[in-house]
């Protein structure tokens, strides 16, 4: 592995970790917030030295090529590196101690959104700003956004890229690997710039609009209030948000391809047809369960379903009203939605819907061979045959993700936590929701959790963002060993 060559664009990532708190220090200096302004300050300072460091001791050459050994290294500490700046303005400012600030941090990168903040209203504007922003930049993915300066560095180059992305089909829009990521970053700031005006229009000030946008186009649900949209109680607030965050659940590079071919690409897509039909049952199920078990009447119960299925399912988290408390055949469909996710290649964190299309595919092919042995069929999405490496690899996660629910789970059981809020906890966390059931109810966080859960938070909300596999690539042996081919 070309150390040298990792070491020198993991300091891009650094240096791209200070720039992206410039926006907060402006805010905390304007607002006269000493304490935000010494924090990002200090914050600035040591994601600077971090970036000396590692250009001290790395630098590209001409002929440096980025290999997939070397794209895992960057992807996986790179990530790891922002996480851990990144959690130094709440330390610095004294909001919160070293493990909660660490947790903050891979919460918001992550997507995740469930905060340690027992009352956020108390924060200053610079942090609340920044806990947005660090939704926003790992919503489309840290290295994705400055991923325009790699096309020359090879094959490694694509693979951050999907590494980056979550999905089993990762394939490329456009040629050169910076126009994908250029399109992409596109479509994030416009979906962003529209969301944020529509949410000022909708009543909410232009702070709180930027905010909310921001965390909903990253489908990482951070708020300026405890109760997040149940503060505002605006019924146009709430369908504007279902709007969004149902479109953000959808692949961004099938938005780029509509945008080039037309927007019937996107009514044309399995998954996101299959996305739009599982949202529609689970609202219109849980819209007469609220009806006929809580007597709320038929509109009422409509915009309760429809807001909070888009919510949990797209993995943002937001909260129109404590969903903890209804029926438990709704709250059974709300967990469905946010282990399900959204579609491959979008912000929305979870299984994603184009591996359980493909694996029923897959279910129904082999049900045919049974039934004829001889027969030819294939799994195919979008009228296209799907590659029996991408079928497996769906069904290679789907075990993944249930196996380090259940090993999450019973860590919080041996910390403590009983059976039925460790399970809630460990989907929540797995699928990058956030908000759940029981102890980390629909306005509850990551703050009553013990120290030892909240470091497997960490950890298991790291694995989930980037797939998991990813990860364990650069932990396993043959991963550091001179000798092995990649």
């Amino acid at each position: 592995m070309n150390k040298r060559l990792v070491s020198a664009l993991l300091g891009y990532l650094t240096l791209f970790c200070g720039a992206a708190m410039i926006p907060p220090l402006i805010l905390a200096a304007i607002s006269k917030e000493a304490g935000g302004v010494w924090a990002f300050l200090l914050s600035m300072f040591l994601c600077l030295a971090a970036t000396f460091e590692l250009e001290r001791f790395g630098g590209v050459k001409g002929k440096d090529n980025l290999g997939v050994r070397e794209g895992i290294a960057i992807t996986v500490i790179g990530w790891a590196l922002v996480s851990i700046l990144g959690m130094i303005p709440y330390l610095a400012s004294g909001h919160l101690g070293l493990l909660d600030s660490l947790v903050e941090s891979v919460s918001g990168f992550s997507g995740t959104g469930a905060t340690v903040f027992e009352d956020v209203e108390i924060l200053p504007k610079s942090i609340l700003l920044w806990r947005s922003l660090s939704n926003w930049v790992g919503g489309l993915g840290i290295i994705v956004i400055f991923m325009a300066i790699l096309p020359q560095f090879g094959r490694g180059a694509m693979f951050v890229l999907r590494a980056e992305s979550t999905g089993p089909t990762k394939e490329r829009q456009m040629p050169r690997i910076a126009d994908n990521a250029k399109a992409l970053f596109i479509v994030y700031v416009t979906l962003t710039i529209f969301c944020s005006i529509t949410y000022h229009i909708c009543g909410l000030d232009l702070f709180a609009a930027i905010n909310h946008a921001m965390t909903t186009i990253a489908t990482g649900g951070y708020s300026v209030y405890n109760s997040t949209v149940a503060e505002y109680g605006n019924n146009y607030l709430e369908m504007a948000m279902t709007f969004f965050m149902i479109v953000s659940s959808g692949s961004f590079a099938m938005y780029v391809v509509a945008f080039n071919r037309g927007l019937h690409i996107v009514f044309k897509n399995t998954e996101f047809k299959t996305f739009l039909s599982i949202i529609s049952i689970a609202a219109l199920v849980i819209s007469i369960d609220l009806f006929i078990e809580m007597n709320i009447d038929i509109l009422t119960a409509i915009r309760y379903a429809a807001f909070h299925v888009a919510s949990l399912s797209s993995t943002t988290g937001f909260v129109a009203v404590d969903f903890d408390q209804w029926p438990p055949l709704s709250k059974g469909f709300l967990m469905m939605t946010m282990f399900l996710g959204g579609c491959a290649g979008s912000t929305a964190g979870g299984l994603k819907v184009a591996r359980i299309v493909l694996l029923f595919k897959m279910i129904g092919v082999i049900i045919q061979k049974k039934i004829h042995p001889q027969s030819l069929s294939q799994v195919k999405m979008n009228d296209q045959a799907v590659d029996d490496e991408i079928v497996f690899g769906a069904a290679r996660f789907f075990f993944a993700i249930v196996i380090m629910d259940i090993i999450f789970a019973f860590v919080m059981m041996i910390d403590g936590i009983d059976l039925v809020n460790s399970v809630s906890v460990s989907v929540s966390t797995m699928a990058s929701v956030g908000p759940g059931f029981g102890i980390e109810g629909a306005t509850s966080g990551y703050s009553l959790l013990p120290a030892l859960s909240k470091i497997f938070a960490c950890l298991f909300m790291f694995l989930s963002r980037l797939e998991v596999f990813v990860v364990l690539a650069l932990l396993s042996p043959s991963f550091w060993h001179k000798s092995f081919n990649w």
